[in-house]
């Protein structure tokens, strides 16, 4: 038996979208914890330097310290968190964002990015996106959906090549000594330059998806939960189950108990443990292309050849089951 289940990505989640856009004074922008026109200090490495250090082009996540060198030096940060989470406290000087306002808002099309590069680009100008600017992304690593996976994969897919996730998320930071603050800004204190220049090389779309099917050189990954996987719970899907050949991974798999990220070879062996080899294409989904965002981004600072689907089962199962076709165990 099928039951709907409404959630961060159901209820919850328009209970949150509805908070994330409340009307908020222009005073109410991030104001950044270094002052963008002081020079350098002995004591403070510029950005570019540290930037470059990391070599960021090449990773997708770094550590608390890393990302504490970043912030410090004047990278833009990003708070994904829920709405809920982001007024109990925030970084002091970053941005709060949802993955919605830069997604498309009608149904099936929930999981897909907008089309209108124009509105995407006012979009991420409006929260500080610069093209020459480090962007450290933060979320909930245990509570979360994997939003900081997300807001970086949609960066790097449009071209931007220094946006990190945080491993351990918001937290770390925190038991860092980071300051907060209880003001939550929405806009940046200084619009971002960023033109999106899209890239296909991390995402993948519905046909190409169905192509996979019996590729020995692919793998298709669910990080959904079983339950999901199962069909027994949806998130306003039009059908339940999952793809054909599917393997199944959640990323709390990969974390410990902290939210933290197992060592690579720990992860490397969990996937050669569920059939994945490092040598296929991975191709991941999950209910609207936010989880398995989360995982591409995770498999791409490895090194591995990975793709999001992001309209992922609110694209697919809204598609005629004949031809896109769901398994229910």
């Amino acid at each position: 038996m099928q039951l709907l289940a409404f959630s961060v990505l159901g209820l919850g989640g328009f209970l949150l979208a509805v908070t994330a856009h409340r009307s908020l004074s222009t005073s109410e922008r991030a104001a950044p914890l270094v002052e963008e026109a002081s020079p350098a200090t002995e004591s403070q490495e510029s950005l570019a330097t540290v930037a470059e250090s990391l070599n960021l082009a090449d990773r997708w996540i770094v550590s608390p310290e890393e990302a504490r060198n970043l912030i410090t030096s004047g990278a833009t940060v990003l708070d994904a968190r829920n709405g809920r989470s982001q007024l109990t406290g925030i970084l002091q000087g970053s941005v709060a964002v949802s993955w919605r306002q830069f997604s498309q808002d009608a149904d099936p099309y929930r999981g897909k990015l907008l089309t209108d590069l124009a509105g995407l680009q006012e979009q991420l100008q409006g929260v500080g996106i610069s093209g020459d600017r480090p962007v450290v992304v933060l979320a909930d690593a245990l509570q979360g959906w994997g939003e900081d996976g997300r807001i970086v994969w949609m960066l790097r897919s449009m071209g931007h090549t220094q946006a990190v996730i945080v491993d351990g998320g918001y937290q770390a930071m925190v038991n860092l000594g980071l300051p907060t603050t209880l003001g939550v800004a929405r806009t940046a204190a200084q619009p971002g330059d960023f033109v999106p220049q899209p890239q296909a090389e991390w995402s993948i779309d519905r046909e190409s998806v169905r192509q996979t099917f019996d590729d020995p050189a692919v793998a298709l990954v669910d990080t959904r939960t079983p339950e999901e996987f199962a069909g027994a719970i949806l998130f306003n899907e039009a059908r339940g189950g999952h793809l054909p050949g599917a393997i199944l991974l959640e990323r709390q798999e990969l974390m410990n108990d902290e939210g933290r990220l197992l060592p690579q070879d720990e992860i490397l062996a969990i996937l050669q443990e569920k059939g994945i080899s490092p040598d296929q294409e991975i191709v991941a989904y999950c209910t609207g292309g936010i989880r398995s965002a989360w995982l591409i981004a995770v498999l791409s600072d490895l090194g591995l050849n990975a793709k999001n689907y992001p309209g992922s089962m609110w694209d697919w199962a809204a598609a005629p089951a004949i031809e896109y076709p769901l398994i229910n165990p």
